[in-house]
């Protein structure tokens, strides 16, 4: 059974940084890509990043903007987003979720695809003051 653990969320002036971690277990971890996503209150779900399953390939929504880093630790099973200039309307919650493939692939940009992904963590709560 796939199991996926975020933290690292918390309360963040703007301009601040935070880091989330994503542990997975009941899984090959590096035989997958994996991915970030957001939801805001009262907004859809949205891709904020996607990793490869060796981490040599990364790739990153609009709104990134450069701001965001996703990394990952095949040996301890981590997935990290380490996020910097953070804004007010980066406020939401965060999801990492593991993809079907080990390549990030379809939708506007690959890995954007909420379909792609089979599993989902519970979510670490990011809010940024203003």
């Amino acid at each position: 059974q796939v199991q996926l653990v975020e933290s690292g969320g918390g309360l963040v002036q703007a301009g601040g940084s935070l880091t989330l971690s994503c542990t997975a277990s009941g899984l090959t971890f590096d035989d997958y890509a994996m991915g970030w996503f957001r939801q805001g209150s009262g907004k859809e779900r949205e891709g904020v990043s996607c990793i490869n399953y060796s981490g040599s390939a990364t790739f990153y929504a609009n709104f990134v903007e450069g701001r965001f880093t996703n990394s990952r630790d095949n040996a301890r099973n981590t997935l990290y987003l380490h996020m910097y200039g953070l804004k007010p309307e980066d406020t939401a919650m965060y999801y990492c979720a593991v993809s079907r493939g080990s390549a990030c692939y379809g939708g506007s940009w690959p890995g954007a695809l909420e379909r792609q992904y089979t599993d989902w963590g519970q979510g670490t709560q990011v809010t940024v003051s203003s």
